[in-house]
């Protein structure tokens, strides 16, 4: 019976290694790897693969979805926390027109400098926007630090509320850290969270904090198939 041999996949395509490109600290977490597949990239955190450039359908739509729910005019302010491989600050871009503004906040310097150097076909210069504002900080202080400034909020900064990057990240989701995001929004902002995972709990927490909750599944894959992943879209009630 024949079958594909050795280092090939199903279709007796000849499998290409994974390579290892580059490790980053994670301030109170561990370290991230860089992994490239011949023109696939791969984040992963120990055996967890946090994102990947042949899964972009979640957080596209992350941007996309947020923006479909924006209220107010043609100058909207957004704060993305994460930058991850700039799916979502891409798919917000092509959304937003010439009068919007985004910040970016990511905490590791070495995503960005991974974005502008091997993935930089990826990032596309969307870094380089005029539109938008990055900042190598952690999205929590940005967050406590506003009051009424961002007409949406969108949060992509660890596999969902549980904090598996970093514990610290659990202030962001905690009661407290809803509280500040609500202050930090405009009349009828948007609160947008992506979750790898369902978190009944995290969604209670939400109406808790006085959001109005939407729950939404979508798939990771842009085709519309993979892993059903979740975003909260929470509006100040």
């Amino acid at each position: 019976m024949g079958g594909a041999k050795p280092g090939a996949d199903r279709y007796g395509r000849d499998m290409i290694a994974r390579e290892l490109l580059a490790t980053a600290p994670v301030p109170g977490g561990e370290e991230l790897r860089l992994f490239r597949r011949g023109g696939d990239y791969t984040i992963a955190l120990g055996g967890n693969e946090l994102m990947s450039s042949r899964m972009s359908g979640s957080e596209v739509a992350l941007a996309d979805m947020s923006c479909d729910r924006l209220q107010g005019g043609a100058a909207p302010y957004l704060l993305i926390g994460g930058y991850g491989m700039g799916f979502t600050l891409r798919a917000a871009l092509a959304r937003l027109g010439p009068d919007a503004r985004i910040m970016v906040a990511e905490l590791v310097p070495d995503i960005i400098d991974w974005a502008r150097g091997p993935m930089a076909a990826l990032a596309a210069g969307a870094l380089d926007d005029p539109r938008v504002e990055l900042r190598i900080t952690d999205v929590s202080g940005v967050i406590g630090g506003a009051v009424g400034a961002f007409d949406a909020i969108l949060l992509d900064v660890d596999n969902g509320p549980d904090g598996l990057t970093r514990e610290s990240n659990d202030r962001i989701y905690s009661a407290a850290g809803l509280d500040r995001a609500r202050r930090a929004l405009r009349p009828g902002g948007i609160l947008a969270n992506w979750s790898a995972h369902p978190d009944a709990r995290f969604a209670r927490r939400l109406r808790d904090a006085g959001f109005a909750v939407e729950e939404v599944a979508v798939r990771a894959r842009s085709n519309g198939k993979g892993a059903r992943h979740i975003i909260w879209f929470a509006r100040a009630a």
